[in-house]
């Protein structure tokens, strides 16, 4: 990889009033594009529809979407311009991850674990209850 890597995080809005399954291809087409271009994509949330502040591009309603990847410094040049040129992406916002964010993150991943952890062993105490 070229440099130095940096870890980011992407938010971009979706064109909603497209069906579930253009809105999947447009955001796997994100993925392989940040691959593509030397990035590695640690996790992808979908938010989903929301209502809009206000009207963007003549819309209400948009399907939000957040990825947390890593990527070359120079990267966020291409990835702004590609979002420029996708028509149903209608915002997007890039930022560089911090080292409190990072911890944030960390911090949000462990929960996560433990409550699956303990979602796992209530549903098998159920099952074996039973």
């Amino acid at each position: 990889m070229k440099g130095l890597t940096k870890r980011y995080e992407t938010v971009y809005i979706v064109n909603a009033s497209l069906d579930d399954a253009q809105i999947d291809a447009i955001i796997e087409k994100t993925k392989e594009f940040i691959v593509k271009q030397g990035g590695e994509i640690q996790e992808v949330e979908k938010w989903g529809r929301k209502r809009l502040s206000f009207p963007i591009q003549k819309k209400n309603n948009g399907f939000y979407v957040v990825t947390y990847f890593s990527a070359p410094g120079d990267f966020v040049t291409k990835l702004t311009r590609y979002y420029h040129l996708e028509e149903q992406i209608i915002r997007h916002l890039t930022i560089l991850l911090d080292k409190k964010a990072l911890l944030a993150l960390e911090q949000k991943a462990k929960e996560k674990e433990a409550s699956g952890e303990a979602q796992g062993e209530s549903s098998a105490e159920s099952t074996s209850g039973a």
